[in-house]
């Protein structure tokens, strides 16, 4: 570090993140930039994770939503996608997660506290063989 970066300790930290991002994406045509005096609304994107778990019991979808309230956020299953639409004054979040495996929507369940939004859901049944008579 130099000696006048005292004020801003993690700027040559950055710097060399950025370089090694851009070194790692070696020509393509997007470059890493960490500049933090940018104010950009990214939206949701930022900020949200998603997460599925997978048992023999259940799928298990968890998202971050910070700073959405529980009545902003619409669910929708047909089985294989996972739509969730969520907004607040400042944000619009719309994001389709193909599930992993085929799951039966209408016994779905859903919970949502402090920014983390839980949907489980019961594995669909495996198709039954159809007797010919």
């Amino acid at each position: 570090m130099r000696r006048d970066d005292r004020d801003e300790p993690f700027d040559d930290l950055f710097r060399e993140i950025e370089r090694m991002m851009n070194e790692m994406m070696d020509g393509a045509d997007t470059n890493v930039n960490f500049n933090s005096s940018r104010n950009v609304d990214t939206g949701f994107g930022m900020d949200t994770h998603v997460d599925i778990h997978e048992t023999d019991d259940e799928l298990r979808v968890v998202a971050d939503l910070p700073g959405v309230e529980k009545e902003n956020i619409d669910l929708e299953c047909d089985g294989e996608t996972l739509t969730i639409s969520a907004g607040s004054d400042h944000r619009q979040y719309d994001e389709r997660i193909s599930l992993p495996q085929r799951v039966n929507e209408h016994t779905a369940s859903a919970t949502y506290n402090n920014g983390v939004l839980e949907v489980v859901f019961d594995p669909a049944e495996q198709s039954s063989g159809i007797s010919l008579e």
